[in-house]
């Protein structure tokens, strides 16, 4: 698998599938999830009330991911994971590994070959980027997929910075 790196905007990205750091409601809010939300269109929303109806009634838990249709973006689908809620007092990298083990494991059942990150949990979550980029890059990299591409889409020049750092480290 190529990982790569970009600095941009996740919702224009042309893949496969897009990866949205969302919250467990699966109904919207700020950040990368809002943006989805916005440039997506109302048919994922739609299909995350779905969702919400059946499967997730309490709601996507933390580390795990789910799919819906891209609507109006140029992927193909949205991968919905929630990442955790960074606590220095609690290790919560298992659960931060997971969001892209599962994003990955969903990408393997949808058939999807390339697939855009996000920074997930380093907004409103508060993960800080280096932490988050090891750990993202080492999830990744360790997955078992058949996704050919992992584009990791970086919004600020500071979260490209450390994923890069954590590219070349290992």
């Amino acid at each position: 698998m190529r990982i790569t790196l970009l600095q941009g905007d996740i919702t224009a990205q042309a893949v496969d599938a897009v990866v949205n750091a969302a919250n467990s409601s699966l109904m919207g809010g700020g950040g990368v999830d809002g943006a989805v939300h916005r440039r997506g269109g109302p048919s994922i929303l739609e299909e995350c009330r779905r969702l919400r109806a059946s499967r997730y009634g309490r709601g996507l838990p933390t580390g795990q991911a789910v799919a819906t249709t891209a609507g109006d973006l140029p992927a193909r689908w949205v991968i919905h994971t929630v990442g955790p809620v960074f606590s220095p007092e609690e290790d919560r990298s298992d659960l931060l590994a997971s969001c892209h083990r599962e994003s990955l494991r969903v990408a393997d059942e949808l058939g999807a070959a390339t697939v855009a990150f996000p920074a997930v949990s380093t907004g409103v979550f508060g993960w800080p980027l280096d932490g988050a980029a090891r750990i993202a890059v080492g999830a990744v990299r360790a997955a078992a997929t058949r996704v050919r591409e992992v584009r990791f889409v970086l919004f600020t020049p500071d979260a490209y910075t450390a994923f890069e750092q954590a590219l070349t480290a290992g």
